[in-house]
């Protein structure tokens, strides 16, 4: 009978330490769907994103308009503090060249654009329908371009903010769709002027088995006075297990104004220190 009472207990206390273990092991690692995050509009962090995933993305590209092309760089850094809260600070960069077609053209000056903080959580997950959703916002602090600093003005030019939401939906294995969608408010205070935008921005990706995948974005950014609709086929390379290469040709709807662009981004994900 003691024996019988002290191999209860002791199955007992093993029975509970392994229901600890697995409650743990299940807050550390909630769930979490692997969508394809679109290239271009690229998303604050993964959906659902779990305590301590950080990366690390830079990007060029080369955008062309009517009368100068645009070089663009960027640097970003992505981490999630708590599970599926991701945050985000980028510094993207801006040269402008004049395309020669017309003499006495004003080309735009060349700047740091300004400085970009953005916070993302993931509100829904759901295996039963493959789909998460969640909201953020974003804020950029715009600069003066280097010439306008050299010539008295201060490094700030005005403030741009936008809440977003995001919804995305996985269809078997391989298909992946996105929306990502919300306004942006521009404020110069210096110009008295505020502008208004509202973008949608659509994806399909298909992900092969060893995370490959080809997709296209679309992405449509309106106002009262403009819209502008640019077509994104993209396809991402995983070089290793947290080493991925983005690539992505932007085709605008109207090339009166817009021209081709192209992109690429470096994606790493540092490995986590047990």
């Amino acid at each position: 009978m003691k024996n019988f009472l002290i191999n209860t207990l002791l199955f007992a206390a093993a029975s509970l330490s392994a229901l600890a273990q697995t409650d743990s092991v299940q807050k550390v690692k909630p769930l979490k769907i692997r969508h394809a995050e679109p290239l271009y509009m690229d998303l604050i962090r993964d959906l659902g994103a779990r305590k301590g995933e950080k990366e690390w993305n830079v990007g060029y590209g080369v955008e062309g308009h009517k009368d100068y092309t645009i070089n663009h760089s960027f640097v970003e850094y992505e981490f999630s503090p708590m599970n599926r809260l991701g945050l985000e600070v980028e510094v993207p960069f801006a040269l402008y060249r004049n395309a020669g077609k017309k003499e006495g053209i004003e080309v735009p000056k060349n700047r740091v654009e300004g400085l970009k903080l953005a916070a993302q959580y993931t509100f829904l997950v759901s295996g039963k329908h493959q789909m998460s959703m969640a909201g953020g916002y974003m804020h950029e602090f715009r600069a003066h371009s280097f010439y306008a600093m050299d010539h008295g003005r201060g490094m700030l030019k005005g403030n741009s903010i936008s809440p977003f939401f995001i919804v995305a939906k996985k269809f078997g294995n391989r298909i992946n769709t996105m929306i990502y969608t919300g306004p942006e408010w521009e404020f110069t205070p210096e110009e008295s002027k505020r502008e208004l935008y509202y973008q949608i921005n659509a994806s399909m990706h298909y992900v092969l088995p060893d995370g490959n995948f080809v997709g296209v974005e679309v992405n449509d950014e309106f106002s009262s006075m403009s819209r502008h609709t640019v077509l994104r086929p993209q396809m991402k390379l995983v070089l290793s297990s947290n080493l991925a290469l983005g690539l992505v040709t932007g085709i605008p709807t109207n090339f009166r104004t817009d021209g081709m662009s192209f992109m690429a981004r470096v994606i790493f994900e540092p490995k986590s220190r047990k």
